[in-house]
C-alpha cells in the first residue's frame, strides 16, 4: 500500500513587510488550524512513516504541528520551497517510505493533487490530500488512479 499524503502549509502572516516570504510565520488562523487538521487526519487512521518539508518558516511550522500528533520526525527540504508538481511527487517517491506526507506551497500543491485525483482541485491553506493505493509501490502513483482519495479542509 502506498499513501501519499499532501498539505498546503496553514494561513501565513503578511503583517512584517520586512520579511521575505521564505521567512513569513504562521498567524493566528493558522496557529489554530494546523492542529485541527493534523488530528483530523490522525481521527482517519493515517500516520504517514515520512513527514517532509519546505524549509520556508510557514511550512516548518505546519509540518511540526503534524510531526508531534503523528509522532514522527520532520525532515526539512530545500528543494520542496516553491516546488512544482513533478518535484514535489518525485520528493515522496524517493524518500524511502510507503506512507509519506510532503508540507509545501502552491501552485506546484494544486496542481499535484488535482492531476491525482483527475479533476481540479484548489489546496487552500492548511487542506490535506489523502491518496491511497492499495497494491503496488511507488511506480503506480501518477500512472493509475487512487483507491480512495479525500480532501480535507480546515
Amino acid at each position: 500500500m502506498i499513501q501519499l499524503v499532501l498539505a498546503r502549509h496553514a494561513k501565513s502572516d503578511w503583517a512584517d513587510d520586512e520579511l521575505s516570504d521564505h521567512q513569513r510565520p504562521l498567524n493566528d488562523r493558522g496557529r489554530r488550524d494546523a492542529p485541527l487538521v493534523a488530528r483530523s487526519v490522525l481521527r482517519r487512521g493515517v500516520r504517514p512513516e515520512l513527514l517532509l518539508t519546505s524549509t520556508a518558516v510557514r511550512a516548518k511550522t505546519t509540518a511540526e504541528v503534524f510531526g508531534a500528533e503523528f509522532e514522527v520526525d520532520v525532515v526539512e527540504r530545500d528543494d520542496l520551497y516553491l516546488a512544482g508538481p513533478d518535484a514535489l511527487l518525485e520528493a515522496a517517491r524517493t524518500g524511502g517510505a510507503d506512507e509519506v506526507m510532503v508540507v509545501a506551497h502552491d501552485p506546484g500543491m494544486s496542481e499535484l493533487v488535482s492531476r491525482l485525483a483527475g479533476h481540479d482541485v484548489r489546496m487552500v491553506t492548511c487542506a490535506v490530500a489523502i491518496f491511497t493505493w492499495n497494491d503496488g509501490g511507488w511506480d503506480v502513483v501518477g500512472t493509475t488512479p487512487p483507491d480512495a482519495f479525500e480532501l480535507l479542509t480546515p
